[in-house]
């Protein structure tokens, strides 16, 4: 056994149709944001005692969260008002919305130029409006807005080169932005698989994890964009996470709910976890070596520990 679950947290129920999305987990303070999109709201859960704390409101149409340990700081991407959110988690009441593109989704921070890229989904049914947005966070402002030739998918961001690299549904592709001039892509990645989706990096090994809607997961050379290895998945894949520790990767597959864990070395599956029908996002917290998985018809939060 790889991941042994040893616990559950109740969340509240949906005020509306939908579910959970994008979460993310701030180490020392012990705290997971999960985007509660259904409630337009950020939900908070106590990673110490697996407790629910509470909710962030009035962020419309919530999809991701992102925390900076650095800075100390959570962000949100809350699509249906077209804005990113930036609090400190100990004054959440000072919550600051800053505008950016169409329908943004997938965060990612450079946290020493204070950089916030936000990718946006757009609307599929006008062309043209696929962008990624940069954020001054220090400012509070946008202050780019880059075009990118499809739906934008997740993103995230390698510290050593200073690059954002953002999936982009179709054409399949990987895009790179680089934090020190953000005002154009300065390069792309052919992904040989449908749907690029899910993204995380290694970057002791200079390699990107990239789930695809072909049921595809790829790994690339993440400076050149050659691919080094595929594996087959069980399903369409969303979310994915890279454990450093115990080089492990979570895939979150929502139908027919599934986790799948890989081991890294030879991307070889070990294990497959059945959560629940629609289950396609997870949390998790590298301190701790725990995986969340959000269940959206029974409103929880499955608590997994990786036993290696």
């Amino acid at each position: 056994m790889i991941l042994e679950q040893i616990g559950e947290v109740k969340l509240p129920a949906h005020d509306k149709p939908g579910g959970f999305d994008h979460a993310a987990v701030h180490g020392p303070r012990g705290r997971l944001y999960v985007a509660h999109t259904a409630n337009d709201a950020l939900d908070v859960i106590d990673c110490l005692k697996n407790t629910y704390l509470g909710a962030i409101p009035r962020l419309e149409g919530v999809a991701g969260a992102l925390v900076s340990e650095e800075h100390d700081l959570v962000f949100s991407s809350n699509r249906a008002e077209n804005t990113v959110g930036i609090f400190s988690p100990d004054q959440e009441d000072t919550l600051i919305k800053v505008k950016v593109g169409l329908r943004p989704n997938g965060l990612a921070y450079d946290a020493g130029h204070r950089l916030l890229l936000a990718a946006n989904v757009g609307d599929p049914a006008r062309s043209g409006l696929f962008s990624v947005s940069l954020v001054d966070v220090s400012a509070r402002e946008m202050i780019v807005d880059v075009p990118v030739p499809g739906r934008t998918r997740w993103v995230v961001f390698d510290g050593e080169t200073g690059w954002f690299y953002v999936n982009i549904a179709d054409p399949p592709q990987i895009l790179v932005v680089e934090a020190a001039n953000p005002r154009f892509v300065a390069r792309t990645f052919t992904v040989p698989a449908a749907g690029p989706h899910g993204l995380d990096l290694d970057g002791a090994t200079q390699r990107l994890f990239c789930a695809c809607d072909g049921q595809t997961l790829v790994v690339l050379d993440s400076r050149s964009g050659a691919v080094r290895a595929q594996a087959e998945l069980a399903g369409v894949p969303d979310v994915i996470f890279f454990n450093r520790e115990r080089q492990h990767l979570y895939v979150a597959i929502g139908e027919p709910g599934l986790i799948e864990v890989f081991e890294t070395d030879h991307m070889r599956r070990l294990e497959t976890i059945r959560t629940e029908a629609g289950a396609h996002t997870l949390g998790f917290d590298p301190s701790r070596n725990t995986v969340y998985a959000f269940l959206p018809t029974t409103h929880r939060a499955l608590i997994y520990a990786d036993r290696g």
